[in-house]
């Protein structure tokens, strides 16, 4: 398992992702993981305006993506199977990552 940024204190990362009518909505990533056994990569996104709402209620949105240079494309994960293991991945590494935290 590898991750990317979770705690880190650099600038985030903004990605647009154009909703059902064409307009583009700014989304802050996350977190980047990929799952062991597997070539796929995921990532975790939050909408930017989510910053104004109370930190415990912000949605947070996973997709599978590629990268091809410059080009990212997105995939919704439309699986229960392929959720779970976002999902347990995710909530594994969050653990991780709150774990570390208290012993600073």
């Amino acid at each position: 398992m590898s991750k990317d940024r979770i705690g880190n204190e650099e600038e985030p990362e903004i990605i647009y992702i154009p909703d059902d009518e064409g307009n583009e909505e700014e989304f802050e990533v996350i977190m980047k993981f990929e799952v062991d056994g597997s070539d796929a990569k995921y990532m975790m996104v939050v909408p930017l305006e989510a910053d104004e709402v109370d930190e415990d209620s912000e949605e947070v949105y996973a997709f599978r993506y590629e990268e091809d240079g410059d080009d990212l494309k997105l995939y919704t994960i439309d699986s229960d199977e392929e959720w779970a293991i976002v999902e347990e991945t995710f909530n594994t590494l969050i653990d991780e990552f709150d774990g570390e935290e208290d012993h600073d």
